[in-house]
């Protein structure tokens, strides 16, 4: 059963994006519907996998098919850590597809949204179920051009394709990291089934597995905009909004820290490795959220937010906390995507992002205002919505394991969070509505607020798949050790434990003073930043330049190899093929 599953899974949105693009643009009514019916069987399928009786044996492969010596079998398997996440990506997705009934609704091109749209669902449940490397790998780079294609999906603004371009080289050398550790993996491996990376990395050469285990982690930081990689995520808000909250807040950004985690076991003993997760993690988390509050563009302080929030989960992953990064990674994409479709509605009915001309909503916009105030209220971590219970578990391992280093910078952050939080929700729906701004289009569509709406829902009552989650990841393959949480986590992950721990009282603490901090700064929308905030800001725009600097370079170097004749290019492909065969002969011997 969980073969058929996986495949209409992977499959229903990729026959329904071909679908969608045969029927042609003039069929509006036809292509919303199919593609809503198409991402709904996806999820539908993903969801009858949360019951492992239908996986099969736990930890082998549920779908395998040939696919040559080389290669080895295409295998995908079912189980917790990624029967979770392709939960998480085609039930946002299939609720972002309905929301862009309403968003798209009259755009032009709409067969190139959805088709794209689509793909990605299915690439993203392919990323998350594969066993095999190589096929990882592909799936990796699908969701890659999605991303990029969707980013400059207006091509007709120079903004929005210097934005998927930016996007795409940054994540292009996030896959060339990818790409070489599992090609140094092979060379020493039998075949490339992640269960034997899993169980065989302690075998390799210990130089060979650090550079494979750091060229994951470079993959990861760069999907999941980690820095100082994470420069192109706030440039990627120039996609349409419901792209933004399928994309770039709950599904491809988290393809990252699922790399980390379901790897953690292979490279957790490389020296340096984990303590490099951990700093990355913990600096994005701060960096960006002090970022957040310099800006009054609603979707770049969302951006901004999500790099940080990322970093918890990065950071949770590198302290071995991994239930607790993934709970987060759960409850987040949740959050996060209805705090992105709840903007998405904003901007669409008054035809702007920049804060300061909102005001007002609560009145204007009930019915997406409460929702927005749920979502606002588990980024922040307030009781007992979903992002309390996740980010406070969170804290606690880090109180616990590094309590003068990593705990103070994350509570730091957390306030800062509730800073920015409160900042906006003021600006957007309580201060003064902006004179001279009439709504964009009007009325709000139901295909629009029904999605945010069952999302509040989601993210009010989600925090109660706490256990049933960890008992499905102690399934999660075998040898993955480090899922087997003491009893005694099980038992209180939901519970007064946490709720009265150390750690949360001072979190909460310090969350109630950012909130305090923010709703009295958003009065004076105009107030001067603080000096700090500003020259981080500075910083962050320096690595930007470097970064680009780099790229620049190296694409003058490139463009060198590029003579224009084909006999050179196919002679250099030859010996690039020759000498990689030669390379992995060696090895063999």
């Amino acid at each position: 059963m969980a073969s058929s599953l996986i495949l209409i899974a992977i499959g229903a949105p990729w026959v329904g994006a071909l679908l969608v693009w045969l029927i042609g643009d003039r069929h509006e009514r036809r292509q919303h519907a199919l593609a809503a019916v198409a991402s709904v069987v996806a999820a539908v399928a993903a969801l009858l996998l949360l019951r492992p009786a239908a996986w099969g044996i736990t930890g082998q492969a549920a779908v395998r098919l040939p696919f040559g010596p080389f290669v080895g079998d295409l295998t995908f398997v079912a189980d917790g850590l990624g029967v979770y996440l392709a939960v998480i990506a085609t039930v946002v997705g299939s609720l972002t597809v309905i929301f862009s009934a309403g968003y798209m609704d009259g755009a032009a091109q709409l067969g190139r949204y959805y088709a794209l749209v689509l793909i990605f669902i299915g690439a993203m449940c392919g990323l998350v179920l594969s066993g095999n490397l190589l096929f990882l790998f592909l799936f990796w780079e699908v969701t890659a051009f999605c991303s990029y294609a969707l980013i400059a999906f207006h091509n007709d603004d120079p903004k929005a394709v210097a934005a998927g371009i930016k996007a795409l080289i940054i994540t292009q050398l996030g896959g060339a990291g990818l790409l070489i550790g599992i090609v140094l993996a092979a060379a020493y491996l039998p075949d490339l089934q992640v269960s034997t990376l899993l169980a065989a990395a302690g075998e390799l050469p210990p130089g060979i597995l650090a550079v494979v285990a750091f060229g994951f982690l470079l993959a990861a930081a760069a999907k999941s905009a980690q820095v100082p990689l994470h420069i192109w995520l706030p440039d990627a808000m120039e996609a349409p909004t419901p792209v933004s909250a399928l994309i770039h807040a709950a599904t491809m950004v988290n393809a990252g820290v699922y790399l980390l985690a379901r790897f953690y076991p292979a490279f957790a003993g490389v020296p340096g490795w984990a303590t490099t997760v951990i700093v990355i993690g913990t600096t994005s988390a701060l960096l960006a959220a002090l970022l957040a509050t310099t800006s009054n563009d609603l979707k770049r302080v969302l951006a901004y937010s999500t790099v940080s929030q990322l970093g918890y989960m990065v950071a949770g992953v590198g302290m071995g906390a991994l239930f607790e990064s993934q709970f987060y990674l759960f409850s987040h994409a949740l959050f996060k995507a209805l705090l992105f479709l709840g903007a998405g509605a904003i901007i669409h009915h008054l035809g702007t992002r920049d804060m300061r001309r909102m005001g007002g909503l609560w009145r204007q916009m009930p019915q997406i205002a409460l929702p927005f105030l749920i979502g606002a209220a588990a980024l922040v971590g307030l009781p007992f919505f979903n992002g309390f219970w996740s980010k406070e578990l969170l804290l606690e391992t880090a109180m616990e394991g590094y309590p003068l280093s990593v705990y103070p910078l994350l509570v730091v952050g957390a306030g800062i969070t509730a800073y920015y939080a409160a900042r906006l929700c003021r600006m957007v729906f309580f201060a003064p509505a902006a004179d001279g701004l009439a709504p964009h289009h009007s009325p709000l569509s139901r295909w629009m607020s029904g999605p945010v709406i069952l999302l509040a829902v989601f993210v009010t009552v989600s925090w109660l798949a706490a256990e049933p989650f960890a008992v499905l990841l102690q399934e999660t393959l075998p040898f993955h050790i480090a899922f087997l949480l003491p009893e005694r986590a099980i038992d209180s992950i939901i519970s007064t434990h946490t709720a009265l721990a150390t750690s949360t009282l001072i979190t909460l603490g310090v969350t109630i003073a950012g909130l305090l901090l923010g709703w009295r700064r958003s009065g004076a929308p105009d107030a001067p930043t603080p000096a700090a905030f500003g020259r981080v800001e500075s910083l962050f725009n320096q690595s930007a330049a470097t970064i680009a600097g780099v790229t620049r370079g190296s694409a003058g170097l490139l463009q060198k190899t590029q003579t224009g004749q084909l006999n050179w290019n196919v002679a250099g492909i030859i010996l690039g093929a020759i000498a990689l065969l030669l390379l992995l002969i060696l090895q063999g011997v």
